[in-house]
This record gives structure tokens, C-alpha cells and sequence, in this order.
């Protein structure tokens, strides 16, 4: 099977460029229900594995979070006030600082946020959130603080056991953009992993945990990601949705009700290609309606010539099913 075309960038009526890539669509049995491209293909799971990161970390803390803070545990902030204190709040409850996070320092995600930041800061990280989790699950077990990020770290040993009970299929450990062990697999692995989080019964000792996080995440889908971002704004729209997007054009989704995980990945790691196509894929599957006009500028980015649109980039993604 070759790549999908998922996205199209459409100026002044002329097809300017296409996006190519994968969709895999999944139950919590591991069945493959609709697909597009090659769903076999192993990609990285970069920061769509937080949610089952931070339910491992809520398992070695034991510890009651509020939703707020384990939301931005879960999430890919974009660095606003309002995230930056909720990871100085989860570091606070292990005794520690913004300084004892080993995620690489950074600028946030969002423009407003970076004109006032003045410098890169660790929290500012849009990892931060995970970093702080971990950190606080290393203080409460008694690990080893500074090496937390190591492959070898009992918390990370701990999390690779999780991903392999979650994810069918052989795991690949690789080293993630923030420091921390990253997991590659098939998409259709990654999108069982998303079903089952919409099923946490099917992950054993992990159940209450990622319901937490799941929960939390639906309360609070601000502190997942924020202002403009696709994570954010699907959920607020449409209940039954987690949403949770990576780096290099993945992004995936747990249909809550259906019981369906949702992973989409663009080829060239295009995030410009990735909101559009998974709101297509949403809408394929009547998890959305593609007319919401609190979504539209995200399934329709424009194109824009000087200060006027001139296009958008749209996606007309097919899906195949299974039986068909």
C-alpha cells in the first residue's frame, strides 16, 4: 500500500502542494476498522503517548491531583501563565523547582506567551508538564531525581512494561525531543492504544489511572495544549473526544463512546496537514460535524495572499473499511 493523499494546500484555485500520509482506525481488540495509506507503518509516538506516560506516573506517586494539574501532565502546552503554573504547582507538591526539570529549555508554543517570556525556560517547555509528572511520581517511589529521563530509570522501565501492555505488536525505544524514551510501533498499535484508553478496563492495573487522565483532559482540554491548538479546541467542541497530537504530523483520538482510536500521520511531518486530516477523518466516522463553525477554521486553515485568504488547506482523506 502507498500514502494517502490527507491534505491539500489549495492557493488562488491552483493545487499548490498535497501532503501525504496514514490513518489507522482501531477497536480495543486491536481490529483494524477503517485505514487509509499503510496503517503497518512503525512511527514514533512522540507526545501522543502522555496520557499513558502520566497514568504510569499517577500509579508510582499515588497521589490525588487535581484535574488542572494532571491535564498539563497529559498535554503539549503551549507555555501560557496558566500552564506554567499548573507545572510549578505538580513540581511544588514533590518540593521542587522548575530547575529540577530535565526537559530542555524552551520558549512557548504560543505567540503572545514567547513575547513575554523574555528568554527559553525549562517549564516554558511544552513537555514540562510530563517532566513535572514524572518528577513528582520519582520523589514520591524514592528514584533517583536527576537520571529520571534514562532508558534504564525504574520510571521509564516502568512506562516501556505499560506500553507494551497497551500497544500490540514489538516496541521500538528511541530517544524523544525532550529527553525521555520515545515508542515507535505500527500506527494500528497506536491507535489500539487509543481505543483501549477509551476502554481503560482493557489496561489492567493502569485502568483507574488513565480514566483519571482521560477524565481530566475532558475537563480540562485548555491545559493540554491551548490557544489555537487543535487538542484544545476539538474537545471543547465536541463531547466523547480526547484528542492529543505529537510531533512530526501525528495526532491521534479516542472515541469515548465508540469505543475507536484515531491515529493520523502525515508523512513529511507536516503539522500544518495533520488538524485538517484528522478532522476529516472525525467527520468520516460521525464522531464531528465537519460544519461546526468552532472547528472550521481548523479543518479549513486558510491560505492566506498578503492579508486576505486566497485559499485554504483542506482534506478530502477516503477511508476504507474493513469487509469493504
Amino acid at each position: 500500500m502507498r500514502a494517502a493523499v490527507l491534505a491539500r494546500v489549495l492557493r488562488s484555485g491552483l493545487e499548490e502542494s498535497r501532503h501525504l500520509g496514514h490513518v489507522a482506525v482501531c477497536d480495543a481488540d486491536g481490529r483494524l476498522v477503517a485505514w487509509a495509506g499503510e496503517p503497518a507503518r512503525i512511527v514514533f509516538a512522540r507526545s501522543t503517548m502522555k496520557p499513558l506516560q502520566a497514568a504510569v506516573s499517577l500509579t508510582v506517586a499515588r497521589e490525588d491531583l487535581p484535574e488542572d494539574e494532571l491535564a498539563v501532565i497529559c498535554g503539549s502546552h503551549n507555555g501560557e501563565a496558566v500552564h506554567v503554573r499548573a507545572v510549578r504547582a505538580v513540581l511544588a507538591r514533590a518540593g521542587l523547582d522548575p530547575s529540577a526539570l530535565r526537559c530542555p529549555p524552551g520558549w512557548p508554543l504560543d505567540r503572545q506567551a514567547m513575547v513575554r517570556a523574555r528568554r527559553p525556560r525549562r517549564e516554558l517547555h511544552n513537555c514540562s508538564g510530563k517532566h513535572a509528572g514524572m518528577l513528582l511520581a520519582c520523589a514520591r517511589a524514592g528514584y533517583d531525581l536527576g537520571s529520571y529521563p534514562r532508558r534504564g530509570h525504574p520510571l521509564q522501565r516502568r512506562v516501556l512494561r505499560a506500553v507494551r501492555a497497551a500497544a500490540p505488536g514489538d516496541v521500538v525505544v528511541g530517544v524523544d525531543g525532550c529527553g525521555v524514551p520515545v515508542h515507535g510501533m505500527p500506527l494500528a498499535s497506536l491507535a489500539t492504544l487509543y481505543a483501549r484508553l477509551s476502554r481503560p478496563d482493557r489496561l489492567g492495573r493502569l485502568a483507574a489511572p488513565a480514566a483519571r487522565a482521560v477524565a481530566a483532559m475532558r475537563a480540562r482540554p485548555y491545559l493540554v495544549a491551548g490557544r489555537h491548538r487543535v487538542d484544545t479546541a476539538v474537545m471543547e467542541a465536541v463531547p466523547g473526544l480526547v484528542v492529543k497530537g505529537g510531533a512530526e504530523g501525528l495526532v491521534c483520538a479516542a472515541l469515548l463512546d465508540a469505543g475507536l482510536g484515531v491515529a493520523v500521520k502525515v508523512e513529511d511531518g507536516g503539522d500544518r496537514a495533520a488538524g485538517p486530516a484528522l478532522l476529516r477523518v472525525l467527520a468520516r466516522l460521525g464522531a464531528l460535524d465537519p460544519a461546526d463553525p468552532r472547528l472550521a477554521a481548523l479543518a479549513r486553515p486558510p491560505v492566506r495572499g498578503g492579508e486576505r485568504a486566497v485559499g485554504a488547506i483542506v482534506s478530502d482523506v477516503v477511508l476504507r473499511r474493513a469487509g469493504e
